[in-house]
């Protein structure tokens, strides 16, 4: 994966999230989990590292940005 940018951390509530998963299906789903909840960048793909089991994606979450699943109440701020 590439490094870590000063920028996609340069604020507080600015994540980066490396996952490493058993397969596509499971990484693109705890993505859409965490998409659901807070504002993120999109994922196309993932990325297999030669030599080593599962997949890997990474996406990068902005905590400041709550998105209300459906059925919560709204944040208070």
């Amino acid at each position: 994966m590439e490094a870590i940018n000063d920028v996609h951390v340069s604020q507080p509530g600015l994540v980066v999230v490396d996952v490493a998963a058993a397969d596509d299906e499971t990484a693109f789903a705890f993505h859409t989990a965490l998409a659901a909840r807070w504002a993120t960048t999109g994922v196309e793909r993932t990325t297999r590292d030669a030599g080593q089991p599962g997949v890997r994606l990474r996406c990068y979450l902005d905590l400041r940005q709550p998105i209300n699943a459906p059925g919560q109440a709204p944040t208070p701020h």
